[in-house]
């Protein structure tokens, strides 16, 4: 007797493209706001005569684009939303990237409560989703996955690019380091080596200031490291951030399972993650970022979420593929016999 196809939720395979959708939102945020802190350094002033005519142009652009969200002040009103990724604040509601505490704690070697309410929010739904910040959020994401594309047309021309493997723990020893080093010195140092961190402050510093910092260097040589060394290399094995959010998505809700009565073995899952996990054998882990990337590429629909607190242990061959139907011809035989 035939098994029953078990059907995923059908907008789950298409969660992949909202994602995509939220990290080209986060990046486009990251660019607009210091025009619009500009803007506002324009308009405080009252200094329109006296701008040059790029400025002019900054001016008139800024304005048309903020005069739907502004009221009677609009220099007030465009406060509404300031920061960056690494600390923000939100029509009043303040957050922070929970490694933005972690780093002033160990620096200040003091608690400052009220910064430590910014995380609650960001912890709590990394404990729901686990890594999703370096899936869905974290802006360097967008332009270390158009790198992973731009390796792939390399590879393609014949070029050979990095693939090598490294002990994934090494970033826990970096976040560890980190700690230990920030509390030495007294500067938040893991900030300098923060993907996230450094794209806002050095895309802040080219539209506001008219200039790129040290940052922007080491986060092209992360690119370089990641295109010719390891895919997702720094994610993967450096990112202090990275190590944070998995050690806490160890524990998540929402995982991603396997649903082996449809799985074909194709392992299309595996080639697309760019974590390097083994969805094909249920070994998703605390690294896995929930980015539904194994999902949208699965031809079967045999990924789909589930609420658990620990993964699935492996299931076996998917029940569509050779081994397991090899293996299950087999066993009817001998029955048979």
């Amino acid at each position: 007797m035939s098994e029953q196809p078990v059907k995923p939720f059908f907008l789950w395979r298409h969660l992949n493209k909202l994602r995509w959708l939220t990290l080209i939102t986060v990046f486009s945020m990251l660019i607009l706001l210091p025009f619009i802190h500009v803007y506002q350094t324009f308009l405080a002033a009252h200094s329109y005569d006296l701008l040059a005519d790029s400025e002019k142009q900054i001016y008139d652009v800024m304005e048309v684009v903020t005069v739907p969200f502004v009221g009677a002040d609009p220099v007030e009103d465009l406060d509404a939303i300031k920061g960056n990724t690494w600390s923000g604040t939100f029509w009043e509601l303040q957050l922070s990237d929970p490694l933005a505490a972690v780093g002033q704690i160990s620096a200040g070697l003091t608690v400052y409560t009220p910064f430590l309410l910014t995380i609650i929010i960001p912890v709590l739904l990394t404990l729901l989703f686990g890594r999703f910040f370096c899936g869905w959020i974290c802006p360097a994401t967008f332009l270390y996955e158009l790198n992973t594309n731009l390796a792939a047309g390399l590879r393609m021309l014949g070029f050979k690019v990095g693939n090598r493997q490294y002990d994934k723990r090494i970033k826990y020893i970096v976040l560890a380091l980190g700690v230990f080093l920030s509390a030495i010195t007294g500067s938040i140092l893991m900030a300098g080596i923060y993907p996230p961190a450094i794209l806002g402050r050095e895309i802040y510093y080219a539209i506001a200031l008219g200039g790129f910092g040290a940052g922007t260097l080491f986060f092209l040589l992360t690119l370089l490291f990641d295109l010719f060394v390891a895919r997702r290399g720094f994610c993967r094995y450096v990112c202090p951030g990275g190590a944070l959010y998995s050690l806490l998505g160890r524990f998540r809700l929402v995982r991603i399972k396997r649903v082996v009565e449809n799985c074909n073995d194709c392992a299309k899952c595996n080639a697309v993650c760019e974590f390097g996990l083994d969805p094909l054998r249920d070994n998703f882990g605390q690294e896995c970022n929930n980015c539904t990337a194994c999902i949208a590429i699965c031809p079967t629909d045999a990924m789909t979420f589930t609420l658990k607190l620990k993964d699935i242990a492996g299931q076996g061959p998917g029940h569509l593929g050779r081994q397991y139907k090899r293996d299950h011809h087999e066993g009817d035989v001998d029955g048979e016999a």
